[in-house]
């Protein structure tokens, strides 16, 4: 994990003003990371058993053919995590890591995931992930807005049988598509949406994150609103 570590650490440059006192990056943490991802896998299995519905509705569209995404993807990337996690982070579609594995972020904008969720307390398995589209689009483009519209309640389906306390939005398509809104993500990130009636905070997508360090000070912002929400409502 030496690169991704590398890439971090010079992301995270300014570790007080991310993590505080508390959790500052250390190869420690990072290595940290390293050594859940195989607690991870069997966390997922164990994850799926406890779900009846949740595994059975997996089985029942994994095959979906409803948008052209269908005949050009890889894997079905359905979800994954804790199928009664309070927290749901939802992105935008799978991209070319996810779409071969047939798990969501599980790139390097997952490995840096998952160091913002430990920063806050959390563990992958601790939450749900998921993204509005299943299938990924050709050559990463953007998610049309019928394909949106095709896999929408797949989504929904899944937020009924998990029934998350708070929804996090990763990214701009990913708000707007699931906001219906064209606001910039700086103005959508200013309040709490609703989403199927469950909270939402909106905040920026690790991938934009590594490409943006400008962006790391308020994307800390939105991670202790995040763990605020949770505690407060817990």
């Amino acid at each position: 994990m030496s690169d991704i570590y590398k890439e971090i650490k010079e992301f995270f440059i300014t570790q007080q003003v991310l993590y505080g006192p508390t959790r500052p990056l250390t190869r420690a943490v990072v290595e940290e990371v390293e050594r859940d991802e195989g607690e991870n896998v069997r966390s997922e299995e164990k994850n799926a058993s406890e779900s009846g519905a949740l595994h059975t509705f997996h089985g029942e569209i994994n095959q979906c053919q409803k948008c052209a995404l269908g005949s050009t993807r890889t894997h079905f990337v359905f979800g994954s995590g804790n199928p009664h996690a309070d927290l749901m982070l939802i992105g935008e579609a799978p991209g070319r890591d996810e779409d071969l594995q047939g798990k969501p972020f599980v790139g390097r904008a997952g490995q840096l995931l998952t160091l913002m969720l430990q920063a806050i307390g959390l563990r992958r398995e601790d939450v749900y992930i998921a993204n509005v589209l299943k299938c990924r689009p050709p050559n990463n483009r953007d998610p049309l807005p019928e394909e949106i519209a095709k896999c929408e309640p797949y989504l929904l389906r899944q937020i009924e049988l998990i029934e998350p306390r708070l929804i996090v939005a990763l990214g701009r398509i990913a708000s707007a598509s699931l906001l219906r809104t064209n606001l910039a993500l700086g103005k959508l990130r200013e309040e709490i949406h609703r989403y199927n009636e469950v909270p939402l905070i909106v905040t920026y997508h690790p991938a934009a994150l590594l490409r943006n360090p400008q962006m790391k000070r308020n994307a800390w912002e939105d991670l202790k609103k995040v763990s605020d929400f949770l505690a407060k409502t817990g």
